[in-house]
């Protein structure tokens, strides 16, 4: 009987210090042995927002600790690990760079693969973490720093239908939260503010919503905020605002998503259609339910990674490393930090924006 593969994942990418040990079962679906994630939240609470220093400094004081949890819970030995897969970008240099040399460190020590992953091919692929998911299928990756529709077609083969060409929606939900005085991390609370407020009291832009096919734009948005949040003084207001910037994320991403369906339809011959939506903002409860919406009416299988595994994890990261590991796909040592890294590195650049596409 073939021993199953054992991956030791590690994420350092931002502000989690993150380990994981998956392996699989006898039907070849992945299995989770471990998934410790440790945030950084009261490190930079009081900046508002992350400082990178702050978060480099914090990974090497943890990740040890954290990786040697992982293996502890996993119920295996270090050296039963038989690949080390380790996020290499794209993220912040510092905090990048302290993941990935000491996941190269155990991999060298224990003379086994090393394989570097794209944070963004993690959540790509995050849902298969507790379904089986045959390619192609539509992403749509929600986070922080990332807003992008993208066809997945295999591992490593993704085309790139849609982006932000400004900010990504997690940095529009975080500035956001920020204006309305809420701490941070601010951007999953708007969800709650948004529940006691009147989603139609503030009229908001949608910038590009008719135009740039799927393509997506939040800075417009964002300085409107900023402008109404200088003139409101009640929690009722801030309610209100909230619940009027949650409506608009939700009828551009309902608007958007029903472009870049019809261009993956064309792209694509399917035998079912499905979507995927993954990334921090995922976890987004009203998200789901509109574009889970959507899907029944355009006949698409609606798809999202568990709560827990919509944000930063170690667990996404470990299971490329297991798709790459049964094909052989390993890296050399002297891999460098990629602090950007597009999944489909053939997209081009929109004219003036500065952005790829």
């Amino acid at each position: 009987m073939n021993k199953k593969p054992l991956i030791l994942g590690i994420e350092s990418s931002c502000d989690e210090t993150a380990a994981s040990i998956i392996t699989e079962n006898e039907q070849g679906m992945p299995t989770i042995l471990s998934s410790i994630v440790s945030s950084q939240v009261d490190v930079h609470k009081e900046f508002g927002g992350v400082v990178p220093e702050l978060a480099a400094r914090s990974h090497i004081d943890k990740i040890d600790l954290i990786t040697k949890k992982a293996i502890d819970e996993s119920g295996i030995k270090i050296e039963d690990i038989d690949a080390v897969a380790a996020t290499a970008g794209p993220g912040l240099v510092v905090c990048l760079s302290v993941g990935l040399s000491f996941g190269k460190a155990i991999a060298s020590s224990l003379n086994i693969p090393f394989i570097a992953v794209n944070h963004l091919e993690g959540h790509a692929l995050s849902p298969k973490l507790n379904l089986e998911l045959n390619y192609p299928y539509l992403l749509l990756l929600i986070s922080g720093g990332h807003t992008q529709f993208l066809s997945v077609q295999h591992l490593g083969n993704y085309k790139r239908l849609g982006t932000t060409i400004d900010d990504a929606l997690g940095e529009a939900y975080d500035k956001t939260a920020k204006l309305l005085g809420i701490e941070f991390p601010g951007g999953p609370r708007i969800e709650i503010y948004a529940k006691k407020g009147n989603p139609t009291k503030y009229i908001l832009p949608k910038p590009i919503f008719y135009r740039g096919g799927c393509n997506l734009s939040f800075a417009g948005l964002k300085t409107a905020v900023l402008k109404i949040s200088k003139q409101i003084n009640t929690k009722q207001e801030k309610y209100d605002l909230a619940a009027s910037f949650q409506r608009t994320i939700e009828e551009i991403l309902y608007k958007k998503s029903k472009i870049a369906f019809d261009e993956f339809k064309r792209m694509n011959q399917a035998n079912k259609n499905k979507f995927v939506v993954a990334g921090g903002v995922a976890a987004n409860k009203r998200i789901r339910e509109v574009l889970t919406n959507l899907c029944v009416e355009e006949n698409f299988e609606a798809i999202f990674p568990p709560i827990n595994l919509c944000g930063d994890n170690a667990a996404m990261i470990a299971l490329v490393g297991l798709e790459k590991f049964k094909l052989s796909q390993f890296d050399n040592l002297s891999y460098p930090v990629k602090p950007r890294w597009p999944l489909d590195e053939n997209a081009i650049f929109l004219k003036g924006a500065g952005v790829k596409l």
